[in-house]
């Protein structure tokens, strides 16, 4: 089985977001990068089905943030081949336009089975997965948690999950689009040693960015930090002052009579 995953770069939500001086996007130059968590997911449950013994791993990813460091990571996890899509944007193109432009690497590869995460938290238009999916013309199926060989020939078993934690297992003939929320298990962790190994001998394979299709289905107008909200109140005295206190409270707010 040909599996190829797509990996994205997102802004690192642990570090603090600043608003570029335009007022309408954030300074990315001013954020650190870090591998969509969901993709991550997406190319766990692709090694896994290779080590079962179901094929090859091709990673592609657009040129972009700190990709590099994602892509040596997921060559010294155990990815077959690593396509590089060339891209000089300040900024990851919204999903409907970078679906087009991973469609374009994919297409000569002779994907049988695309995984992609399912969400990111950049996403504003709509999610990369099924936009990429209409692309390559596939079949698409998400919310996707674990995957593995089908039992007929051409087909795999996802299991997928619905609202309430509902789980249903499906069989999906491929070609076929998967967006995967989790793997079978969490992603592995790989050595530093491994990733300077990977750096030293992964050669990525370049794809030159094809023509973004599509208006953008939306446009940011302002951005603006979240309002403060009120500081808490603390409260101090005894016992029997302070549970009063908490009883007036409640009395003030209607919550009890």
């Amino acid at each position: 089985m040909n599996i190829v995953v797509v990996i994205r770069q997102v802004p690192d939500l642990i570090e603090p977001l600043e608003i570029a001086p335009s007022g309408d996007a954030l300074d990315l130059e001013a954020a650190s990068f870090i591998l969509n968590e969901s993709d991550d997911h997406a190319l766990e449950q692709a090694l896994l089905l290779k080590e079962a013994g179901e094929g090859s791993v091709t990673v592609v990813a657009l040129d972009f943030g700190d990709v590099d460091n994602s892509l040596y990571t997921a060559a010294a996890k155990g990815a077959d081949r690593i396509v590089k899509i060339a891209y000089d944007g300040e900024a990851p193109p919204p999903a409907r336009e970078s679906a087009a432009l991973y469609a374009e690497a994919i297409r000569p590869l002779g994907a049988e089975l695309v995984l992609v995460g399912v969400q990111a938290h950049d996403e504003l238009d709509g999610g990369l997965s099924p936009f990429l999916a209409a692309a390559l013309e596939m079949p698409y199926l998400g919310v996707i948690r674990g995957v593995e060989a089908g039992e007929a020939p051409g087909a795999v078993a996802a299991c997928k999950e619905f609202p309430g934690a509902v789980m249903a297992r499906m069989n999906v003939k491929l070609p076929a689009v998967l967006g995967i929320l989790g793997a079978d298990q969490p992603p592995r962790y790989v050595p530093v040693s491994r990733i300077r190994g990977a750096m030293k001998s992964t050669r990525f394979e370049e794809s030159a960015a094809g023509s973004a299709a599509g208006e953008p289905l939306l446009a940011v107008c302002r951005l603006s930090p979240p309002a403060p909200a009120a500081r808490a109140e603390m409260l101090s005295g005894s016992e029997e002052e302070i549970a009063g206190r908490i009883a007036d409270i409640l009395v003030e707010k209607g919550l009890v009579k």
